[in-house]
């Protein structure tokens, strides 16, 4: 197979020359460095490369070339290879690139910009490119496989295993049962004939239709509190139950901060915005970053910081006792803790359509863009929703899919949409916007083939083809399993804070005489944190805000007089 390609184009010959001297000495191992300098020589040579089949990992492109400018360039190289990331290179103080380059970002026309190399070796350049190529290598070349299912393509339990490998940020491979590759591992394993889907294991661990706890407790991650020796009465200082955005980073501020931390997550890392295929207005992150990327970061924070986690537990119930709260775990384990901050998030709404719920995992997806993307290469995909989640997702879409199209109900992009998503979006050619329109019914054989959408307001609805289906119409919070102490609004949010005030009054289950902190609910010492909180705001910074300013209220708790009258509630953690 031919090697992937790194196309460079400058007019500039000093310039070409430079970069191809510094791309050569560094990358021309492992990638072919074709130096071009025109963009439209670098047109033809891109149609020869597709024709023939050859990768092109990246394209780097000056901003400024005669009769076509960067960013006019890229988008009919997004045409030709749409996998391929791209940069944008500048000269050295030339600010009349600025506008330019903000206009190609935010359009999602390049994927990074960076001046020139001024030297040998610049490694601030050579960052620039890695960052790119780190990018297309994670999307488009096969990586380690510390787990490689085998199972159909269009199973529901398939697809819930390679979902929660995705969001966790494990490398893993994916094999259907009728290919060649998948009978063949197999064989290898003396696994015909196993109920599928079967794990293996990097080592050679086989796992026939594991649980969640089986699949977890192979990759090494605990799923029972207090396994480990001494930790049976072990009372954590918090318990954060959610590992999305607001959970780890209290988890990441809590635990640095040296208070004993335990976190409960009953699916996988990230929350919704794990599922993020690209996170571009998140502060530091200019050229944006996945939410499982993001998400993996902050647990490895929070583990170095000494946090403790538990996957695949549902929390069934909150009490407290002599003081204590005790988060009980579905496998009718105990977590007690001196405070609990509740960072549970929100799952995506159902479409309540039987025809389309019978086919979840098979073509019909809620969140999950990432872990099927690849799959779809070349087919129609819908997306249904009007908010920044999916419009994130069908921009993710549009670089496999033939055609994405965005089915949202309301009349315009603008009311829930952030406007650098709406104008990538408008930028893209195989992306269309149908406003209010609605899925009716759908179906296949044995997976998603057809949807039946409809108009609002018209009597009849359209038959399309549609190879997946991707929901993302808002969310429902999961606060049911709290007890009564804890008040909610009509939807079922947690209020906190002055939110818990009715008519000037706090509820008659308040014990205390002093106001409920900032992200306090209606029990004291039990905070919330991001989606689940009444009035948050549905982005990843606030909830990340949100995990730290809960963990500093916590230290204004613990300072506070035992209301048993034992002096404040500070204890040595250990």
């Amino acid at each position: 197979m031919d090697r992937p390609a790194i196309v460079v184009v400058d007019d500039q010959s000093d310039s070409l020359e430079s970069l191809e001297r510094e791309l050569g000495k560094r990358y021309a191992a492992e990638y072919d460095i074709i130096a071009l300098n025109s963009p439209e020589t670098a047109l033809e040579r891109l149609e020869v490369l597709k024709s023939e089949g050859v990768q092109v990992a990246i394209v780097l492109a000056d901003c400024w070339m005669p009769g076509m400018d960067g960013p006019d360039f890229f988008q009919l190289v997004r045409r030709l290879h749409p996998q391929a990331k791209g940069g944008l290179l500048l000269d050295w103080g030339d600010s009349s690139a600025t506008e330019l380059t903000l206009h190609a970002m935010a359009l999602n026309i390049v994927d990074a910009y960076s001046p020139k190399p001024t030297k040998t070796p610049d490694e601030a350049f050579h960052q620039f490119v890695t960052d790119l190529l780190a990018l297309w290598t994670k999307e488009q070349r096969a990586q380690f496989e510390v787990v490689t299912i085998v199972g159909e393509q269009w199973s529901r339990r398939a697809h819930e295993l390679r979902d929660i490998l995705h969001r966790s940020g494990i490398h893993f491979g994916y094999y259907d049962v009728d290919s060649e590759a998948g009978q063949a591992l197999l064989e290898g394993r003396g696994a015909v004939g196993a109920t599928l889907p079967v794990f293996i294991r990097f080592d050679g661990l086989v796992l026939s239709n594991p649980s969640n706890a089986e699949f977890a407790e192979a990759l090494g991650v605990r799923t029972h509190y207090g396994a480990s020796a001494g930790q049976e009465k072990a009372v954590a200082d918090v318990a954060i139950v959610g590992a999305g955005p607001a959970g780890l980073s209290a988890a990441v501020n809590a635990a640095s901060e040296g208070l004993r931390t335990v976190v409960v997550e009953c699916e996988a890392l990230g929350g919704q915005a794990g599922m993020s295929a690209r996170i571009r207005n998140y502060l530091g992150f200019p050229a944006g970053i996945s939410g499982d990327e993001l998400a993996a970061r902050a647990y490895q924070q929070a583990t170095l910081f000494g946090a403790d986690f538990v996957f695949t537990q549902n929390a069934t119930s909150l009490q407290t006792r002599d003081g204590e709260h005790v988060i009980v775990l579905s496998d009718g384990s105990e977590v007690p803790s001196r405070t609990v901050i509740l960072a549970i998030g929100a799952t995506y709404r159902r479409l309540e359509i039987p025809s389309l719920e019978r086919l979840v995992g098979a073509g019909v997806y809620y969140g999950a863009v990432g872990s099927e993307a690849m799959a779809l290469k070349g087919q129609p995909v819908f997306v249904v929703g009007g908010a920044n989640s999916a419009g994130q997702a069908a921009l993710h879409l549009a670089n496999y899919a033939a055609q994405v199209t965005l089915l949202v109900r309301g009349s315009s992009l603008s009311n829930k949409m952030s406007d650098y998503l709406i104008e990538q979006i408008e930028a893209r050619e195989n992306i269309s916007v149908r406003l209010q329109t609605e899925v009716i019914d759908g179906g296949g054989d044995y997976r998603l083939e057809r949807l039946v959408i409809r108009k609002r307001g018209a009597d009849e609805g359209e038959t399309v083809s549609a190879a997946a289906l991707f929901v993302m119409i808002g969310a429902v919070p999961r606060t049911g399993w709290l007890p009564e102490t804890i008040p909610r609004d009509r939807r079922g949010y947690l209020l906190t804070g002055s939110d818990l005030l009715e008519n000037g009054r706090l509820p008659d289950t308040w014990p205390l005489q002093r106001m409920p902190y900032l992200l306090e609910t209606g029990l004291p010492g039990v905070l919330a944190a991001g989606d689940v909180r009444h009035g948050s705001v549905k982005r990843v910074a606030s909830a990340v805000g949100e995990g730290a300013i809960a963990v500093q209220s916590l230290h204004r708790y613990f300072a506070e007089p035992d209301p048993a009258g034992a002096g404040s509630r500070i204890r040595a953690s250990s």
